[in-house]
């Protein structure tokens, strides 16, 4: 296993270009603007600097990545594709079907992605067989945050173990005076708590089978009923106010003390981290009750567009191999919350969250319980996707039952 670099030794290990090599440059379109993303990613810019590669920023606001997608279109289609291209799950294979992307295998073949990165995110990253993306790390959204003081004055003294230990938990916390559960009603957070509650509830094999390979017979089980029930029960445990609440300011309630939890991907222990928290300390990080073993992930990825200056294409193989480097996917991912691509990167610069993340990932993945993100697009298409949405989100705001919620889910996703 190697060893994190720091920052400084994650510079020096990129060798200073020969006089040949000035002049190459390289175009990245991304999302990542906020501060500590844009200080990580700043790490591959320079690293890439000192092999004499330009760095061209193309930055897109957006955090779903929509907006970058409509401008990667419009490149394509005028011929001039960046180098670059953040992307998540399906419109990465979208991407690969357009005959527009570049082939990595040669480089993935000798750098050992094949056996360093999870299959799961693999099928992801290739295309028919054909590296086409670096993927730069792992995202989960199965896990429950909480405020430790604020559970130790409600008397819960141990981390829930099932779901209904979570929920007597829970209520102890709203006896206590606080909010149980902080919650951003919008439709991908509703679908954030609805993939935790289907692992927990399901299991790997039942989540597989109704939202990866969407079997009518398992979609319309008692299971997926089950599923919609403890959708309700964490539903009256929610604030009244939770509507159209961005997930960053129910973080921001937790780590003030007026709520006890909050379900959210990995990315929410920045909110701590930022507001001078410790983990173990200030606040815990627990996979969602019920689900240990079992990874819902996305991965943020770059895929690279196939291009005919030899020059540039150079370039862009630099840039892949700086991506898949395993300081970097270190010290990128210590900022950004996620667990590395990599199955080989060395938790020693992690924090006790990091570190649970990666030991996670290794288990998941072992276990063959990674498995693609409802909410974040890595389960299934976005028509697909948007369809869960819309049924959990009703559900979650009371404006069908839990019968006619599986009924609908399950013509839904028979269109």
């Amino acid at each position: 296993m190697k060893r994190p670099l720091t920052a400084m030794a994650l510079a020096m290990a990129f060798a200073t270009p020969p006089a040949a090599m000035a002049g190459q440059s390289v175009e990245v379109l991304h999302w990542w603007t906020a501060g500590g993303e844009a200080a990580a990613l700043n790490l591959l810019k320079s690293g890439l600097e000192k092999q004499g590669v330009r760095w061209n920023d193309m930055p897109v606001a957006g955090g779903g990545g929509e907006a970058a997608m409509t401008a990667v279109r419009a490149r394509v289609t005028s011929g001039n594709p960046p180098t670059a291209v953040q992307m998540l799950g399906f419109d990465i294979l979208d991407w690969g079907g357009q005959g527009v992307v570049a082939d990595l295998d040669a480089l993935a073949a000798r750098e050992g992605w094949d056996k360093s990165v999870p299959q799961e995110v693999q099928k992801f990253s290739r295309y028919q067989g054909r590296w086409i993306a670096a993927p730069v790390n792992i995202h989960s959204t199965n896990w429950l945050w909480a405020n430790r003081q604020v559970l130790a004055q409600a008397g819960v003294t141990a981390e829930p173990a099932s779901f209904d230990e979570f929920i007597a938990a829970a209520r102890k916390v709203r006896q206590a005076g606080f909010i149980a559960i902080a919650h951003g009603g919008q439709p991908w957070q509703e679908a954030i708590v609805f993939d935790s509650v289907a692992l927990s509830t399901g299991g790997a094999d039942y989540y597989r089978k109704a939202f990866i390979e969407r079997d009518p017979a398992t979609i319309r089980s008692a299971t997926t009923r089950k599923v919609f029930q403890r959708m309700a029960q964490i539903r009256s445990l929610v604030d009244k106010d939770f509507s159209g609440r961005d997930w960053n300011v129910a973080s921001g309630m937790v780590i003030a003390g007026k709520a006890g939890f909050q379900i959210m991907g990995d990315w929410a222990k920045g909110e701590f981290l930022n507001a001078g928290k410790q983990p173990g300390k200030d606040f815990a990080c627990y996979r969602f009750p019920g689900t240990q073993g079992m990874v819902a992930f996305s991965s943020d990825q770059f895929v690279m567009f196939r291009l005919s200056d030899a020059g540039k294409a150079a370039a862009q193989r630099k840039l892949a191999a700086a991506i898949m480097e395993p300081a970097f996917q270190s010290a990128f991912n210590v900022v950004k919350g996620a667990a590395p691509a990599r199955l080989d990167v060395a938790d020693t610069a992690f924090d006790e969250c990091g570190k649970k993340a990666i030991r996670d990932v290794a288990e998941a993945d072992g276990r063959r319980s990674m498995l693609g993100s409802i909410a974040l697009g890595h389960a299934t298409a976005a028509s697909a996707k948007n369809a869960i949405y819309d049924v959990v989100t009703r559900h979650f705001n009371g404006q069908i039952d839990d019968a006619r919620a599986v009924a609908e889910l399950a013509s839904a996703l028979a269109d």
